[in-house]
């Protein structure tokens, strides 16, 4: 008999919880092909629904929002992002930390095509960078009192230079996604990063 699957958390799945996870796996899969096919904003939750075989009732017993159907779960980057760095060692500098972050966050997608695609949509679609940008900034604000804990308080408040170095941060992650989105995913994502923050610490 072989064991069961488990959980991120080590505990043995149910039947209940691998047919959940095939059935969010196989809605998740339709929306992506269809947004990509005709675009997010011209894509339906009806027609989502229809096509992954399932009632609009159970697409949102699975997902709250239409952008939760780009596959790429906003909340869970947050908390990957706020626990990675808080499991960095505490002598370990401010930009080390947020790199570890960011690369915690991009490893969370599925594939290279998956990645390229999720970017190319939330680039290009104004509704989605909307959301993406009030998601961001409360990121942000989370992740403040962990920054401001690595930094010297005596060479000054450290408020304003946490949001700063965040912000940069995140910008240079904007920077980095919209270049190789631009590069048809050429190249690794994390090189990119890398050259933009080089470029905004020179």
């Amino acid at each position: 008999m072989k064991p069961e699957a488990e959980t991120a958390t080590g505990a043995p799945t149910t039947l209940w919880d691998r047919t959940r996870q095939l059935a969010s796996q196989e809605i998740l899969d339709t929306a992506l092909r269809l947004f990509i096919e005709q675009g997010y904003d011209e894509t339906t939750i009806a027609q989502i629904a229809r096509e992954a075989g399932v009632s609009q009732r159970t697409l949102f017993r699975y997902f709250g929002a239409k952008e939760d159907l780009l596959g790429a779960d906003q909340d869970r980057f947050g908390q990957v992002l706020t626990d990675t760095i808080s499991e960095q060692p505490a002598g370990a500098g401010i930009w080390e930390v947020l790199r570890a972050g960011v690369a915690a966050v991009l490893a969370l997608h599925d594939s290279r095509e998956q990645a390229l695609a999720r970017f190319r949509l939330l680039h290009n679609t104004a509704s989605l960078c909307a959301g993406y940008l009030e998601k961001r900034l409360r990121f942000q604000d989370e992740l403040l009192p962990l920054i401001e804990a690595r930094m010297d308080a005596a060479v000054g408040s450290t408020a304003p230079r946490a949001r700063a170095v965040i912000a940069t941060a995140f910008a240079c992650l904007d920077a980095a996604s919209m270049t190789w989105v631009s590069n048809d995913g050429k190249g690794d994502m994390m090189d990119l990063y890398d050259e933009c923050l080089a470029a905004v610490r020179s």
